[in-house]
């Protein structure tokens, strides 16, 4: 897992719960006072430390049977092979867009599968990618985002409810992967909306032309399920 603030926290302690027994954290941030209220593995006295570490050991008190292996170090071109290269699947919990394309990037090629998400305001968003199966980032966007076209967690604010609820749908969508289930976000980008309620999945195909999982692979050692349903479009109030 990359990124241990209000998605990954609640990524961590759902596959705990899930019966994953390794679990990498990767982040290079220490707990900050304004943390406190969405990021909830860490408290008052954890502040100034290492968000990997302080999360670690919080994971390993609630599960001492739990192996979790903090790295406390940012995600960058130079470390992301080698420091996602022993897992055998990458959840994003970052904030950081040039972040959230590297793990696409590495994933994809590595055969890597990945499920990437992301919350700005009272929206959020998640999408399973299963490299040269199911469409990647670079299949809806070929080129990240400029500065002046991304509206950060700064400007925009961040719920954290809600990025509970991302981070532990994540969580779920590993699990499945990792046991075998379906799987309900392969090839189809979830919305949700905390202001409306309503909850959107859309089918999203893989693009003829992404140069990056154009390419196929061979079969993955254990084959997962996509939903068993494949819409469009499919919208919840």
């Amino acid at each position: 897992m990359v990124g241990v603030g209000g998605l990954g926290v609640a990524a961590a302690v759902e596959l705990a719960s899930g019966g994953v027994e390794r679990i990498g954290l990767v982040d290079g941030d220490r707990v900050e006072l304004s943390n406190l209220h969405r990021q909830l593995l860490h408290g008052a006295a954890d502040i100034g430390r290492p968000k990997a570490v302080v999360a670690a050991e919080k994971l390993v008190a609630l599960r001492p049977a739990l192996h979790v292996e903090p790295h406390v170090e940012r995600i960058t071109a130079a470390n992301a092979t080698a420091l996602l290269g022993g897992y055998d699947f990458v959840i994003d919990a970052t904030d950081d867009t040039l972040a959230k394309f590297l793990l696409n990037d590495v994933c994809v090629r590595s055969g890597k599968p990945l499920v990437y998400a992301g919350v700005v305001g009272l929206r959020g968003q998640l999408l399973t990618i299963l490299p040269h199966r199911t469409a990647c980032l670079r299949c809806l966007f070929p080129e990240p985002p400029s500065d002046d076209e991304v509206t950060t967690c700064q400007q925009a604010g961040i719920l954290g409810p809600l990025a509970a609820l991302i981070g532990a749908l994540e969580a779920r969508e590993a699990v499945s992967y990792l046991t075998g289930a379906s799987l309900g976000a392969a090839g189809r980008l979830l919305t949700i909306d905390a202001a409306t309620l309503r909850v959107r999945a859309v089918a999203v195909p893989r693009a003829d032309g992404c140069p990056l999982c154009r390419e196929p692979i061979g079969p993955l050692a254990s084959e997962p399920r996509l939903h068993s349903t494949d819409p469009q479009s499919k919208e919840m109030s």
